[in-house]
C-alpha cells in the first residue's frame, strides 16, 4: 500500500536518520577505518599497482617504442577481428570495439585482460558436465507444457522457448506468494527456515553481516547442530565490500558447508566479469525463495543506503521448487568439484499433493556460457505478445536495440506500457546512463516513472492479468549477458495480480516523467552520450 511505504519512509527519516545524525561522527571514523584496511583497499591497490608494473616496463623499453607500438597495433587488430566475428550481441561488440581504435596502444591489451571469456578448457568440460547432469534432472521432473498448450497456445510458445533453451520444466502442483518487500520476505524466510528438517540451501550474491544475516546465521547454525544439512554459496565479488577474506571458513567452523563462487583474485583478468547474481533460498526441497533480495541490512531497510529500498520476492511451495534445486546443486557440484545424487533432494511427494494448483509456474536459470540470451528473449517475449498492458520494475534501464525497439513498437502498438525505475541512485553514472533512454522511449509512448522514496532494486514484469515474472534479471548488459541469474515465469498465478496491484500502488508514490524532465541540455548532455556509448560495459 501507498500508505504503508510512505510510513515505512517517515519511519527510516525519524529513527534511523535521527540515530545516526547522532553518532554520525563514530560512524564515519568507523567506515572510514573500516575502508582502509579492508579487502577491498588490498585488492585494488594490488591492481594499480600491477598496472604499474606494466607501464613501467613500457616505459623502461621506450628506446624500442617503435616495436612495441607496432606490437600493440597488431594486438589491437586481432582483437577487433575477434570481437567482430564472436556471438556477443552487436552493442556489446561496439562498445569494445571504440576503445580499442581509439587507444590502440592499450586498448587491445585492455580488452585481452576484461574483455574475453576465461574458463579454461578443464573448467569447460567440467562446465558441460554439470550442464548435462542438469538437463537429465529435469527431464526426470514433471513437465506440464502439454496442458499448457491446451490451456493457451501463445502461453505454450513462450514456456516452450525457456524448456528448450534453458532445460526449465512448467509446473502445476505449485502455489505462489509474492514477497512486495524485502521486510515480508525476511520474516517469510526466517519463519520457513526455522521448519526446515533435512536440508538447507542458500546462495546469494550479497551477504553482510547484520540484522538480516545474523537472525538467518544463528538459525543455520542451530539448524546445523540438528543435523540439518545447512549449505551457503556467495560469490565473492559481491561479498568483496561486506565480508572479510575467507567466511566460508567462519561458516564451516559453526557446522555450515559453505563454498565461494568464482573467488575473486586481485589479477588483471575478465573471470570476474561471470558473476552469480542469482538469489535461491531452498528448505527440504519442498520450500524455494527467490526475487531481487540479497542478504543485507538495506533490503528490508535497517540502513538507509538510499532512502527507501523497494525489492521484492517470491515463495514457491511444491513441485516447482525442484528446479531451484537443482540450480543450486549443479553450482555446488561445479564449484566444490562434486558429483552427488540430485534425486536425494526432490520434492516430498505427499507434501506436493497437498498443494494446490495455482496457474502454470516455470523456474529457469541463464548462463553466460551458452550463448543464448534466455532472460533478454523471455521478456520481449512478454512485451512482443503484450495485447493490453506491461508493467516493469528494474533498477538499471541499460538495454541494447533490440530491447528498445520491443518495448516501443509495443507503445506505439497501443499497449500500456510503464517501467518504475529508482529515483535514488545506488550508482550515479549507471543512473544517468538509465535516464539517457528515457527521451527515445518517451517519445514512443513509454510511460516512465522514478520511485521518490528512494531506490528501487525490484526485477518484475507483469503483463494482460495473465503472465508475470520475479527474479534476478535487470534490465543492464551485465544481467542479460554476463551474470547467472534466476527468475520464475508465471502464468495465470495469484501472484500475477499480486505483482500487478503492487506496481499499480507504487506509481501513487512515483513521478511520471516527461519530455521536458528527460531531457539534458549542457555537459550534462554529453556526459549522459559519452555514458551511453560504453553502457554495455557498465
Amino acid at each position: 500500500m501507498p500508505a504503508e511505504i510512505w510510513q515505512a519512509v517517515r519511519a527510516l527519516q525519524e529513527k534511523k536518520y535521527k540515530k545516526s545524525k547522532l553518532n554520525c561522527g563514530e560512524n564515519v571514523m568507523k567506515k572510514l577505518l573500516n575502508s582502509a584496511f579492508s579487502r577491498a583497499v588490498f585488492v585494488g591497490l594490488f591492481m594499480v599497482l600491477q598496472l604499474a608494473v606494466i607501464i613501467g616496463a613500457i616505459l623502461l623499453f621506450r628506446d624500442k617504442a617503435t616495436y612495441i607500438y607496432f606490437g600493440f597495433e597488431l594486438v589491437s587488430v586481432v582483437a577487433v577481428l575477434w570481437i567482430v566475428n564472436s556471438p556477443s550481441n552487436p552493442a556489446y561488440k561496439i562498445a569494445w570495439i571504440i576503445p580499442v581504435l581509439l587507444l590502440p596502444v592499450f586498448g587491445g591489451l585492455f580488452w585481452l585482460v576484461f574483455g574475453r571469456d576465461r574458463l579454461s578448457r578443464h573448467e569447460r568440460e567440467r562446465m558441460r558436465g554439470i550442464e548435462i547432469r542438469y538437463a537429465q534432472a529435469m527431464q526426470a521432473a514433471p513437465n506440464e507444457i502439454g496442458e499448457l498448450d491446451a490451456e493457451n497456445h501463445e502461453a505454450a510458445l513462450q514456456a516452450g522457448y525457456t524448456l528448450r533453451m534453458a532445460g526449465a520444466p512448467v509446473y502445476r502442483r505449485t502455489s505462489t506468494e509474492y514477497l512486495e518487500i524485502g521486510e515480508t520476505y525476511f520474516a517469510r524466510m526466517l519463519e520457513e527456515l526455522e521448519k526446515a528438517q533435512k536440508f538447507i540451501f542458500l546462495e546469494y550474491f550479497i551477504i553482510e553481516p547484520g540484522k538480516m544475516w545474523d537472525p538467518i546465521l544463528e538459525l543455520l547454525e542451530r539448524k546445523a547442530k540438528q543435523g540439518v544439512d545447512v549449505r551457503v554459496m556467495y560469490d565473492d565479488f559481491g561479498c568483496l565490500m561486506t565480508l572479510p577474506n575467507n567466511y566460508f571458513r567462519t561458516l564451516q567452523a559453526r557446522g555450515i558447508k559453505a563454498c565461494i563462487f568464482n573467488r575473486f583474485v586481485p589479477v588483471l583478468s575478465s573471470r570476474f566479469n561471470n558473476r552469480d547474481h542469482r538469489k535461491i533460498c531452498v528448505i527440504d526441497g519442498n520450500v524455494g525463495i527467490t526475487g531481487g533480495i540479497n542478504l543485507a541490512n538495506e533490503y528490508i531497510n535497517a540502513y538507509p543506503k538510499h532512502g527507501h529500498w523497494l525489492d521484492c520476492g517470491i515463495l514457491l511451495k511444491g513441485e516447482a521448487v525442484w528446479s531451484l534445486t537443482v540450480m543450486f546443486l549443479s553450482v555446488w557440484d561445479f564449484v566444490c568439484s562434486q558429483q552427488e545424487d540430485f534425486s536425494l533432494y526432490r520434492p516430498d511427494p505427499d507434501f506436493c499433493a497437498t498443494v494446490s494448483d495455482d496457474g502454470f509456474v516455470q523456474p529457469f536459470t541463464d548462463t553466460p556460457m551458452d550463448n543464448e540470451p534466455v532472460g533478454e528473449t523471455v521478456y520481449m517475449n512478454i512485451i512482443n505478445r503484450a495485447k493490453r498492458y506491461v508493467y516493469i520494475c528494474t533498477p538499471y534501464l541499460i538495454i541494447d536495440n533490440e530491447m528498445t525497439t520491443a518495448l516501443c513498437m509495443a507503445a506505439k502498438s497501443g499497449v500500456d506500457v510503464r517501467i518504475v525505475t529508482p529515483h535514488v541512485p545506488d550508482k550515479r553514472f549507471v543512473h544517468m546512463t538509465t535516464r539517457s533512454y528515457y527521451p527515445l522511449l518517451l517519445a514512443a509512448g513509454v510511460r516512465i516513472y522514478e520511485y521518490t522514496p528512494g531506490f528501487v532494486h525490484a526485477k518484475t514484469f507483469v503483463c494482460d492479468d495473465q503472465y508475470g515474472v520475479v527474479g534476478t534479471i535487470n534490465l543492464d548488459y551485465r544481467s542479460l549477458f554476463l551474470h547467472y541469474e534466476n527468475a520464475v515465469w508465471l502464468y495465470e498465478s495469484s501472484a500475477v495480480h499480486e505483482i500487478r496491484d503492487r506496481f499499480l500502488q507504487t506509481l501513487t508514490v512515483c513521478e511520471e516523467m516527461n519530455a521536458a524532465k528527460a531531457r539534458a541540455t549542457g555537459f550534462a548532455r554529453l556526459k549522459r552520450a559519452v555514458l551511453r556509448l560504453f553502457a554495455p560495459l557498465m
